[in-house]
């Protein structure tokens, strides 16, 4: 009986030794690093408007099976809302994803983020005014991000791309690269291209569009191709064109910033149609 204490006693004593020498895993690893908090619960509305979206640019033809369309927070600045990587036309209110401005995602839950969503968090760093981000590569506008031809404002519709539409040249920044925008820095310089313009250009690539709400956004990114197409023409009739003047963009920018959900309600409801809503 005393040989089977003292063996109990034995056994006792060195897993406690082995407990002090060998710490737990919460213990050995660290405790877990605590992620981004959540800048707190999102109208369903915003949600809805947001997918509507991504409908409504795949509808004209601005986005296709890529590109991505992001709203800030209405909670916090320092979050923003876009769709996980996915097809525009596939969006889903489930799809959408909550990000900080380091391009982490809140609660990913396994799903996949786009690549290029630094575009999106640096540009809402930079620019506390911007409220919607919308980049794509809507193709008339390629040619102007490559050559020497400036994209300006060819009638009052297009108002906001006055003076000029900077362009942002990733080689400059990178070098030799994807030509993606695929990291903070890159995103930083992207931004700074941007400056205080509604849209730039991206050297063989794209273009970003930047507004103070999500329609105004998805008209702008709209109206910039248009604008495009149409200057494209203009320019191929030969001869000087005549751009709106800076002061006459300004005040058919009032005007647009006023009217603009006019053309929101009827692209979101051709939309919404289509889904079958």
């Amino acid at each position: 009986m005393r040989r089977d204490l003292m063996t109990r006693y034995v056994a006792v004593l060195l897993l406690l030794v082995f407990a002090a020498v060998v710490p737990n895993d919460a213990s050995a690893q660290g405790a877990a690093a605590p992620g981004p908090a959540s800048g707190g619960a999102v109208d369903p509305a915003l949600i809805a408007d947001l997918v509507a979206a991504n409908h409504i640019l795949t509808d004209q033809a601005v986005l296709d099976g890529f590109g991505h369309v992001s709203v800030r927070h209405p909670g916090n600045p320092q979050r923003f809302l876009m769709s996980r990587s996915l097809a525009p036309a596939l969006v889903k209110a489930d799809d959408i994803m909550e990000y900080d401005l380091d391009g982490n995602a809140i609660d990913a839950r396994g799903r996949t983020s786009f690549l290029e969503r630094f575009i999106h968090a640096e540009v809402y760093r930079a620019r506390a005014d911007v409220m919607a981000v919308v980049h794509s590569h809507s193709p008339a506008v390629i040619p102007f991000g490559t050559t020497q031809a400036q994209l300006r404002p060819m009638y009052h519709i297009s108002a906001f791309l006055s003076p000029a539409a900077p362009v942002f040249d990733i080689r400059k920044t990178a070098g030799m690269t994807n030509m993606l925008v695929g990291d903070s820095s890159i995103g930083k310089a992207l931004a700074a291209a941007l400056g205080d313009a509604s849209v730039v250009l991206m050297r063989g690539h794209g273009n970003v569009v930047v507004a103070s709400s999500l329609p105004l956004a998805v008209f702008r990114a709209i109206y910039t191709e248009t604008n495009a197409k149409i200057q494209a023409q203009a320019m191929a009739l030969g001869g000087p064109i005549t751009f709106l003047d800076p002061e006459e963009a300004a005040k058919a920018n009032k005007v647009l910033e006023q009217i603009h959900l006019r053309a929101w309600d009827l692209w979101k409801r051709a939309a919404l149609e289509k889904a079958g809503k």
